[in-house]
């Protein structure tokens, strides 16, 4: 961050990015494989995701559309049963598992989005929230289905989990085990550069831009170190509590932060009512044809789709480790919840910083978009224009509300915060699985966790940026291999949910419900065996 200053800092600075940058660059080069489609290189990863959002969302008969109201009656508590197993309600489920989605990645995440890809990567966007919300009710079904609830009451879930034992259950235990290590290691990773070092990194460019950026003593090294010092600090002691702790800071802090956030957007764009048609048209528009854009409609596309990912996260695995934790005695209940953070995240959230950043066209914004359209390559752009990230939206917010960005520091900060947090749990999970979940091993993954947190306020955003989308992607590959091989178990287990609350709403009591649950999977049972 220094400009000026010649200290021990900057050794540390150069010297933290000499080590990460090599591995970022080799990651980036592996993961996201190119193939020429219609003469664009297109990463061969990116299509993995979004064709399972296509393929998981005819499979189960667009469940994101048909049966969101029945997703938002269970956020609200309709079927809450307080005798559930599980450590948290619906609500806190979601907003922990939203705040590990919702922050960085719509605010700093977009910019980079539309300033590479133009206006029109907002579409693809928008496209690829929609199909994540069919995975994500996949991949959180399943989470509950598998979950594991220890003595004292906390539950241990995910991908680890249900790839291990639900292919089991399928005659595939090796493929199975495999499967769920590999997806552990990834989403560690990611824990520790998309999780934990692009929130440190983003807030505190926010912070600096805000402070000034010669003046203030977070534009030196040795400040920007002091920040991750303080992050750290207070992470460790939320860290502490686990999920009850997490679960009850976030379902405050999200919320409040959300609302503040839109209500800013919708400000920007109420005030700019008449500019709101040309801005969508142009998001319509330029998705097909965009302009200065390197490669194109496919440039424009993969750009959408790589901020869209890392923005909602579906298909990765980490939100089901959060959503197990959840209180309730079907599994699928918790599915459609999750189905409602994608649209919160990317169809909502990424959609209004995508128009107030059009509409208010600050300085910034349309300084990056000039340098992406003389920049050729789009892989090198994008390492350029990344690297002024968050301060693009903070900029377009100042354009049209010069107030505003003094507000947006405490948004993002406590955005980056609530993230970090809930990412601090999806790795100590990860970490468990892989190194046992005894006090030690724990213990020394809060330390190495709450050490990264300080080099994220080191790391230059290019590389951060390279690093979260390789592992994230990668998780993915792993992770969504075994949804496609366990779909039709959560298949069974959306009928059966869909059948509860019909029966629900038609006055039945929970009592009868499983009374009559229970009767017909004994009678089941007594048929298997008679076989």
């Amino acid at each position: 961050m220094a400009n000026s200053e010649t200290s021990w800092t900057d050794s540390v600075n150069d010297a933290v990015n000499s080590v990460f940058e090599p591995v970022s660059k080799f990651l980036n080069e592996v993961v996201f494989y190119k193939v020429n489609v219609f003469g664009t290189d297109f990463p061969l990863i990116v299509g993995w995701l979004v064709v399972a959002g296509a393929v998981f969302s005819i499979y189960f008969g667009f469940a994101q559309v048909r049966h969101f109201k029945t997703a938002i009656k269970l956020v609200r508590g309709k079927y809450e049963q307080k005798d559930a197993p599980g450590e948290i309600t619906h609500f806190q489920a979601l907003t922990s598992a939203v705040s590990g989605t919702v922050g960085l990645g719509n605010i700093a995440g977009v910019a980079i989005a539309i300033s590479i890809g133009g206006p029109g990567a907002t579409f693809w966007m928008i496209l690829c929230g929609l199909l994540g919300m069919a995975t994500k009710f996949v991949e959180c079904t399943l989470g509950v289905k598998y979950r594991e609830i220890n003595a004292d009451g906390t539950v241990n879930g995910g991908p680890m989990l249900y790839l291990r034992k639900g292919l089991a259950e399928r005659g595939l235990p090796g493929l199975g085990k495999v499967l769920a290590a590999l997806s552990a290691v990834m989403i560690l990773f990611f824990t520790f550069f998309g999780g934990n070092l692009f929130q440190v990194n983003q807030s505190l460019e926010q912070v600096v831009s805000v402070t000034g950026d010669e003046g203030s003593i977070f534009s030196t090294n040795g400040g920007a170190i002091f920040y991750g010092l303080l992050i750290a600090a207070v992470v460790a002691l939320v860290l502490i509590g686990g999920m009850r702790s997490i679960g009850k800071v976030t379902s405050r802090l999200v919320p409040s932060m959300a609302i503040l956030y839109i209500a800013a957007c919708l400000l920007v764009i109420l005030f700019n009512v008449t500019e709101v048609p040309s801005a969508i048209g142009t998001i319509f528009s330029e998705a097909f044809s965009p302009k200065g854009v390197a490669g194109g409609v496919i440039g424009a596309l993969i750009v959408g789709f790589q901020r869209a990912a890392f923005s909602n996260e579906a298909g990765i695995g980490s939100a089901p480790i959060a959503h197990s934790a959840v209180k309730t005695k079907r599994p699928a209940t918790e599915g459609l919840v999750a189905m409602v953070e994608p649209f919160i995240d990317t169809v909502v959230i990424c959609t209004m910083t995508a128009l107030t950043i059009i509409i208010a066209g600050g300085p910034k914004y349309l300084a990056a978009r000039e340098a992406v359209a003389t920049g050729g390559d789009v892989a090198d752009v994008d390492r350029g224009a990344a690297n002024v990230g968050i301060s693009i939206t903070s900029d377009a917010f100042h354009t049209a509300l010069p107030w505003f960005p003094v507000v947006l520091t405490v948004a993002v900060v406590l955005f980056a915060f609530s993230t970090i947090i809930t990412w601090s749990y999806y790795g100590l999970k990860s970490w468990g699985h892989l190194f046992g979940h005894s006090k030690t091993s724990e213990l020394t993954y809060k330390v190495i966790f709450c050490t990264m947190v300080v080099t994220g306020a080191l790391l230059s955003l290019g590389v951060l940026v390279d690093l979260s989308d390789a592992t994230l992607f990668m998780a993915a590959l792993f992770n969504i291999f075994g949804l496609y091989l366990l779909a039709p178990v959560v298949k069974k287990e959306l009928k059966k949910v869909l059948d509860y609350t019909r029966r629900r709403d038609a006055g039945e009591t929970e009592e009868e419900i499983e009374a009559s649950e229970a009767a017909a999977e004994a009678a089941e049972a007594t048929a298997v065996a008679a076989k």
